[in-house]
């Protein structure tokens, strides 16, 4: 993929643009065999590869400029905005919708925050797309200075982006390095995005995660799918379970299946996806402390952690436990290695590289489980 931005020196996010695309896919698949060698007896499976270009299905874009001539994307070492409207990576109805934010945040008089004087009220604009092209916009602002002019001109900005479905504002009124805030204010009536991904359709609010590339979550989901298909097992935990991709795409006749995640507004978008599905059901929790509460243990445990991985607690529960078969989903294999190593009683059996993150060293990596069958 050529990138002017990049090739202008303004924007390097990137890193490994320059390089060809199957050697990166090779490498990030050779990455993971060897950070995993300690497991010889691994089946690899051929490595997923993404759309090189317009595959990132969310923008978190830095505000800056003035409000008369507002930036859309990052600050430069002397907090000066840069504008990336253009940036290739994003699936084409983001860039598409941006030069209309841009006028909207003139008409609305969203002063940019300026990083070094503190002083504005717009720090960043976060967009996100389904696969069926509607939209998600969210407003992180300093304060709730502005809502009323927000409120006032929105009609304006629905008419310029028909696809638009869900918007709110996210107040961040400390001075810190973050995204967003926790006061998140809705200012439509929908309050969800519905995301399609394969056969299931999830329904994602505006503080709930999602994976930024669809197509590969999409496969990422399948193959979960299958392994769990595959051992057929009565009952399913789905641990870091987000807006349930996995636990749904899960969902079988007899099946009970279990999600688990730490945010309420993750647990309130997989429940409302899972209305109608037998077997379902989804608890705000943090994981480590659900597992080592419960009395009884599933057939098959889905683990998805943030990059520290799943950590000693949980690892020498599930090493110790009744769990015969895990599915772990990781985007980072370096604590991937460390955990299966804390739990050598449950074997990589099968492995397969996702690439979620074209032109970086990032990468998803899905594991196979299966434990030993005790000695004596």
């Amino acid at each position: 993929m050529q990138c002017s931005y990049f090739d202008a020196g303004l924007c390097l996010s990137c890193t490994l643009l320059p390089q060809p695309y199957a050697e990166q896919l090779a490498d990030k698949h050779a990455h993971c065999q060897r950070m995993l060698a300690d497991h010889p007896g691994i089946q690899w499976m051929p490595p997923v590869a993404s759309a090189e270009s317009g595959f990132r299905n969310k923008a978190k874009m830095v505000v800056g400029g003035t409000v008369d001539a507002p930036t859309l994307g990052l600050l430069d070492g002397q907090m000066r905005g840069i504008d990336l409207q253009g940036c290739g990576i994003l699936q084409p109805g983001l860039t598409a919708a941006f030069p209309a934010i841009a006028d909207f945040i003139t008409l609305a008089g969203l002063v940019p925050y300026d990083v070094a004087a503190r002083r504005g009220e717009l720090k960043n604009v976060l967009l996100t797309e389904s696969a069926d092209g509607d939209l998600m916009l969210r407003f992180v602002l300093r304060s709730s200075e502005s809502l009323p002019r927000i409120r006032k001109h929105l009609p304006w900005l629905e008419h310029r982006v028909p696809s638009l479905r869900v918007i709110s504002a996210n107040l961040l009124p400390e001075h810190r390095a973050a995204i967003e805030g926790i006061d998140e204010i809705l200012l439509t009536t929908q309050s969800t995005l519905p995301m399609r991904v394969g056969d299931v359709e999830l329904a994602l609010r505006p503080q709930s995660f999602f994976q930024t590339n669809t197509a590969i979550a999409s496969a990422l989901y399948r193959q979960a799918h299958e392994w769990v298909d595959s051992v057929n097992p009565a009952s399913v935990w789905d641990l870091y379970c987000g807006v349930g991709g996995f636990a749904l795409h899960c969902a079988a006749p007899g099946r009970a299946v279990t999600g688990i995640e730490v945010s309420a507004e993750a647990i309130e978008s997989a429940r409302a996806a899972s209305v109608g599905l037998p077997g379902m059901a989804f608890e705000t929790a943090d994981a480590t402390a659900f597992a080592l509460a419960s009395t009884e243990a599933p057939d098959l445990v889905i683990v998805n952690p943030p990059r520290r991985g799943i950590g000693p607690d949980l690892s020498a529960w599930l090493e110790a436990s009744s769990v015969q078969t895990v599915v772990y989903s990781s985007c980072n294999s370096v604590t991937l290695a460390r955990d299966l190593a804390a739990m050598p009683s449950l074997v990589p059996t099968r492995a397969r590289v996702l690439d979620m993150f074209p032109h970086t060293n990032h990468y998803e990596a899905i594991v196979l489980l299966q434990r030993v069958p005790s000695r004596g």
